[in-house]
């Protein structure tokens, strides 16, 4: 059997790049910037003020208190309606251009106002709550460089430097099928020895996250006829992901039924629990991942291999989960010859630190373990019994 490392090294190198397309700012957010966003304009493009106050000269406040002549107000959006003299003071509101001859912002709760005078009465800073014009950036400006997931902090400032579309990797177009006698679809009455089926709505969520175009191909049965004529067209998608049906019991067609089409098998075996039978090769051009049918074995193989390859199609580098150390929260025994994965929560101790205990329920069938879970605590191959206290690795959910 491959190890997790070694699993997705090979998936990732079979990955083609998907090409490029210019989308509008608002559908941006989630996907991969290809071309690199060079800002149009200079942010501020005027030295404005930071705070609502008043526009003063330094000069006229060396001590204080001082009663200054209100000539002006200036809201955002508008110029001031002329400079600014000594012995004057123009009332100013944040975003507001500062007047020339300005060089400082009095805050207003540092003033008196009476009438047309405007009693400064603290310590006035030449300089102070002035935001300089290109402060923040200036035309010409790379703002954004690819490749980069785009997150509302990244589309707000591709906005403000005066675009109103980028160009992004197109998302993935991946079909889901799942497999097996034994399910009905979500809000169907199962039969006595049938169940709902919840991984491929909770895969098509993780997948859509992730910047992918999700296509549900519905329920294939356990027959190959039944399996191959469920099967999309290899040209049609990006990626196909089989759920169920990879693994060596007498109604695992998945395999057989894809090679009997031209399917070329990379491996279908890897060193983890859960998540064992996993299976990995290309249809035609169309490259197939076969998850594990068990939820919880199915989510972790996506976190661990499904999104980095939709990553790596994307035009990021595909990078396996970020991990994180953690105090366990109890004792654990010796582990096997697999990669660990187990659900796991995480909370604070009053010293600030991750404390993760591992829920006592494994199974991989647990969607509610799986629910109340926030991490996976990974443990390596053949780790000896650890204690409670011990440091480990976890990969976070959110």
């Amino acid at each position: 059997m491959l190890s997790v490392a070694e699993a997705r090294m090979r998936m990732l190198a079979s990955v083609t790049p998907l090409p490029a397309q210019p989308v509008a700012l608002a559908d941006a957010g989630g996907r991969v910037l290809f071309a690199p966003i060079i800002a149009k304009v200079t942010q501020p493009p005027l030295s404005v003020s930071a705070m609502d106050g008043y526009a003063v000269r330094g000069a006229d406040c060396l001590t204080t208190p001082t009663r200054l002549t209100v000539t002006a107000e200036i809201p955002a959006g508008r110029m001031a309606p002329g400079p600014l003299r000594s012995g004057e003071a123009h009332r100013i509101f944040t975003g507001a251009p500062l007047p020339e001859g300005a060089d400082a912002i009095v805050l207003q709760e540092d003033t008196v106002r009476e009438g047309d005078i405007v009693v400064v009465r603290e310590r006035v800073e030449v300089g102070r709550h002035i935001r300089r014009a290109g402060i923040d950036f200036s035309a010409g400006d790379v703002v954004l460089a690819p490749p980069l997931r785009l997150t509302g902090r990244h589309i707000a400032l591709a906005a403000a430097s005066g675009h109103g579309h980028v160009t992004v990797a197109r998302r993935p177009r991946v079909a889901i099928l799942s497999t097996g006698d034994e399910l009905v679809p979500p809000g169907a009455p199962p039969g006595p020895a049938q169940i709902t089926a919840s991984t491929g709505p909770g895969l098509g969520a993780l997948l859509s996250a992730w910047g992918a175009a999700v296509h549900d191909l519905g329920i294939a049965r356990d027959n190959a006829p039944a399996l191959s004529a469920s099967l999309p067209r290899p040209s049609s998608f990006d990626l196909l992901i089989t759920l169920g049906g990879a693994s060596v019991g007498d109604h695992d067609l998945v395999r057989e039924t894809l090679a009997a089409l031209g399917f070329t098998l990379d491996f279908w075996r890897v060193a983890l629990q859960p998540g064992k039978p996993l299976l990995f090769g290309q249809w035609e051009r169309m490259p197939v991942i076969g998850l594990p049918g068990n939820p919880v074995s199915a989510f972790v193989c996506a976190h661990l291999f499904v999104r980095p390859f939709l990553d790596r199609m994307q035009g990021l580098p595909g990078e396996p989960p970020v991990t994180a150390r953690a105090v366990l929260g109890c004792a654990l025994g010796a582990n096997g010859s697999r990669e660990q994965y187990l659900r796991a929560h995480i909370e604070t101790d009053a010293d600030q630190q991750w404390i993760v205990t591992p829920d006592a329920r494994q199974d991989s069938s647990l969607l509610s373990v799986l629910a109340q879970s926030n991490a996976l605590l990974v443990r390596p191959p053949h780790a000896p019994a650890a204690p409670a206290g011990a440091k480990v690795r976890v990969i976070l959910f959110e």
